[in-house]
């Protein structure tokens, strides 16, 4: 952490053509939220004092995803220094460290910015510092020309205008600056477009900073994390890289992932440690997992609440508001919505529970239905302590079954059932004898008949 106040000036205006999205570039997902707010996160771990981020007309969505921080308008798209200045306007008069980083490059990590900042306190006290990297293609990144003595930051020269032998320098520009706060308006009014792109180019600073007497350096960083995100492969890549470091949180955090390339992390998943997680299981957000709980393979988990030492799957899924309490078990093909399942209790196969609560301890048989939505209204169904409940049961809310109360395999429950009552709702079972071998006996005719009048 700096000794200076920091600032932090994200550039998000691009709309990501080559994504071929109607959506801002910054605004696609990766583990469950826009890019965009994934480098917020990393700036509030940092203890950034203030942070702008740079959109272009009409993206309130932006916006409101990054709010409350402040927004700055690009109006036109003239290059990197342009949008800076406008994000320099929109913040004011600051004389610290003003940190210049990308929405499209959501994995840099605290400690990349911090070693930054420490670069910044340095007693040389450089205006300029750059984030380089060593990318394993160069191709068009620009180039970091650096003094071979002092190592020094010189100038930045972009791909298209180097020369053969600045081409061939290894240490690339990632874009990601900070700059001494108190200079950057004035080295900023001071690039010129003349160039290929007729743009104005940030990477000028770094020349303009020299002649004025200043010093300019580099720290630099890892290829995984500086991948930038222009196309939808990209934004595979990049899902790809901060899954593996999920994983590696999850199993270093004492999380048993039986195949970790298979298990999909939110970037909120809570796990507690001794917890074992199957193949291809999919975590959404706002998930919590205490501690030795067993998630079974193909299971879908999303806004939930699992308790401790509690069983879920195979082929489970838990919905927003399911809340499963210590020791409950959740079986195959078993969907719960808006539901507390409390400590115990048993949903072992094929049932849909919406909008319920299934007491301490109580038991639901295969196929059990709680009918929760009558087309207009969600309703409520309340199924006590030690209930049984047989299986194919279609339990029509509201309703409430007391505790210790027994339901009748394949009734319908429209009305409520008190403690330890036994609940039938059936038709009353008719058998004929013999009717059985007469029915064969009808099918059979029918179907030699048919056979008959059929056309060779």
């Amino acid at each position: 952490m700096s000794k200076k106040k920091t600032a932090a000036i994200i550039l998000g205006a691009g709309m990501g053509t080559r994504m071929k999205s109607q959506k801002p570039k910054v605004m696609h997902h990766i583990g469950g939220r826009p890019m965009i707010n994934h480098l917020l996160a990393t700036l509030d771990v940092i203890k950034c004092d203030h942070t702008v981020v740079v959109v272009g007309p009409g993206m309130d969505d932006v916006a409101a995803a990054v709010s409350p921080h402040k927004t700055a308008v690009q109006q036109e798209r003239l290059g990197t220094a342009d949008a800076v200045k406008a994000g320099v306007d929109a913040l004011g008069p600051f004389k610290g460290n003003i940190l210049i980083l990308y929405g499209d490059t959501p994995l840099i990590t605290e400690q990349t910015l911090n070693a930054m900042l420490a670069e910044r306190d340095e007693k040389n006290n450089p205006a300029v510092v750059v984030l380089g990297f060593e990318p394993m293609e160069p191709g068009d990144y620009g180039r970091l020309v650096t003094d071979d003595e002092d190592g020094e930051l010189i100038k930045i020269v972009e791909a298209r205008e180097a020369a053969p032998e600045e081409l061939a320098i290894p240490l690339c520009n990632s874009g990601v600056m900070v700059v001494d706060g108190s200079l950057l308006d004035g080295l900023l009014s001071r690039i010129k477009n003349d160039n290929a792109k007729g743009e104005y180019y940030l990477t000028d600073i770094v020349g303009l900073a020299r002649e004025d007497g200043f010093s300019a350096s580099v720290v630099e960083g890892d290829e995984e994390e500086l991948v930038g995100i222009n196309s939808r492969y990209e934004l595979a890549q990049v899902e790809t890289i901060l899954q593996d470091r999920l994983r590696e949180r999850a199993m270093k955090a004492g999380v048993t992932l039986v195949d970790p390339a298979s298990v999909y992390f939110s970037f909120d998943t809570q796990i507690d440690p001794d917890t074992i997680v199957e193949p291809n299981v999919y975590f959404g957000t706002n998930v919590t997992i205490g501690r030795g709980a067993h998630i079974k393979a193909f299971s879908h988990i999303d806004g939930a609440y699992i308790g401790n030492g509690a069983n879920v799957g195979p082929f489970a899924r838990l919905r927003p508001g399911a809340n499963i309490g210590d020791g409950a078990r959740v079986g195959n093909f078993v969907e719960i919505k808006n539901s507390d399942v409390e400590q115990g209790a048993k949903v072992n196969h094929l049932s849909y529970v919406g909008d319920a609560r299934i007491g301490a301890g109580a038991n639901i048989g295969a196929g059990t239905i709680t009918c929760n939505y009558d087309g207009f209204m969600k309703s409520h169904t309340d199924i006590g302590e030690g209930a049984f409940i047989g299986s194919n049961s279609a339990l029509v809310a509201p309703v409430k079954i007391g505790d210790g109360a027994v339901i009748g395999a394949g009734s319908t429950i429209t009305n409520d059932v008190e403690a330890d009552a036994l609940a039938l709702a059936r038709p009353e079972q008719k058998n004929i004898k013999g009717a059985a071998a007469k029915l064969r006996d009808k099918k059979r005719a029918l179907k030699e008949k048919s056979k008959k009048g059929s056309p060779e």
